[in-house]
């Protein structure tokens, strides 16, 4: 059996997660810390219940996964709780890390991030973060005035860290979107709408899309539907109806193939998926998490639309309708459709934060 255990002395140690948008970031960051520095011991610190549970035993990187919820949000007892297991999770960490100390520590958000952050912070470990989105979480407003750097995805950042050194770079997208992708305009029939949920699925969107489907299809003869659905709800979708070129998934492994060759994009609007957007060039309706902290995937899906790549729908009463007017409009019109789908644009997130990265690591050398 592989031997997942991390051995911290000296590590690069990643920690981020909860949900996708704070995982890939820190993926990405560490398929590029690795390809720099093939003999530094690099590891991930996560929660036992976010996407990382279900991600990192199946990857390459040792890990270790600490039993911690998310605090914000929840009722006094469940707070008290989750509180409990935060101390629980850092006096833990810090007691590995007094014996065997990480070089520095990389968080990219989430209830995840928040033992291996604030046990850095605890024993003066140096750390760095990055921001996604264009609103910071309550974890990253919390420590940054103590990070090295803070390295932003969306200028928008800067300016709700003042007490923060920032640095603007862009979003990190893992590896397989660092290359050349086909253009959206040369793809041929059938023609693919992909649906994504986030990783864990979106309960509205996943609603919405299979009442429209059926009829959808049937005046779109030249479309088929790829739905990443979520795994918990694909579970409770599987027996609803379903036209036979509407494909129900749990999880997209290989979004980038999936985004490559699809025509048209209905989505969240989390910043990792933006990014990803960005890089393959392809046009999407965005439908911004209502309830995302501080309004941010709002603010990522209307800097998604000013830019010409995507039209944004709120999520709120008559959104199945909406969508399928807004879906039947885009697919009946390909030069519409082609007009959202833009050049693609190089990600360097992961370089910029990398050369940051080294110059801190040669001062200290």
């Amino acid at each position: 059996m592989r031997d997942t255990t991390p051995k911290f002395l000296d590590a690069l140690v990643l920690t981020g997660g909860g949900t996708g948008g704070h995982f890939f970031p820190a993926i990405a960051l560490a398929q590029g810390a690795r390809a720099r520095w093939s003999d530094r011991a690099i590891c991930f610190i996560g929660a036992q219940r976010g996407i990382e549970a279900r991600e990192l035993p199946t990857g390459p990187w040792p890990h270790l996964l600490l039993g911690v919820e998310g605090v914000v949000g929840r009722s006094p007892f469940r707070m008290a709780k989750s509180g409990w297991k935060l101390w629980r999770a850092i006096s833990h960490l810090k007691f590995l890390w007094r014996r065997e100390r990480p070089r520095v520590v990389i968080g990219t958000g989430g209830y995840g991030a928040a033992p291996a952050l604030l046990a850095a912070r605890a024993l003066g470990i140096p750390f760095f973060l990055h921001e996604s989105n264009a609103a910071p979480g309550a974890l990253v407003k919390l420590v940054a005035p103590g990070a090295q750097r803070v390295w932003c995805g969306m200028e928008a950042v800067r300016h709700l860290l003042p007490r923060a050194d920032c640095r603007v770079v862009g979003t990190p997208v893992r590896d397989v979107f660092l290359r050349e992708f086909r253009p959206a305009g040369t793809l041929l029939p059938p023609y693919r709408l992909l649906v994504l949920g986030g990783s864990g699925g979106a309960r509205a969107i996943n609603e919405a899309m299979l009442e429209i489907a059926p009829a959808l299809l049937d005046r779109l003869p030249e479309w088929e539907i790829l739905h990443q659905a979520g795994p918990t709800e694909l579970e409770r979708l599987m027996d609803w109806p379903r036209h036979p070129r509407h494909t129900l998934a749990p999880f997209i492994a290989r979004v980038d193939e999936a985004m490559e060759a699809a025509s048209l994009v209905v989505s969240r609007a989390g910043a990792s998926t933006c990014a990803e957007l960005k890089a393959t060039g392809r046009g999407a309706l965005l439908v911004p998490l209502p309830t995302s902290a501080n309004g941010h995937q709002f603010m990522n899906a209307q800097a998604m639309s000013a830019e010409g790549r995507a039209l944004v729908l709120h999520q709120a009463d008559g959104l199945a309708q909406r969508l399928h007017e807004a879906i039947l409009s885009l697919a009946s019109d390909p030069h519409s459709r082609q007009a959202l789908s833009r050049e693609p644009e190089p990600n360097q997130a992961v370089a910029l934060c990398l050369d940051d990265l080294a110059d801190f690591l040669e001062l200290i050398t």
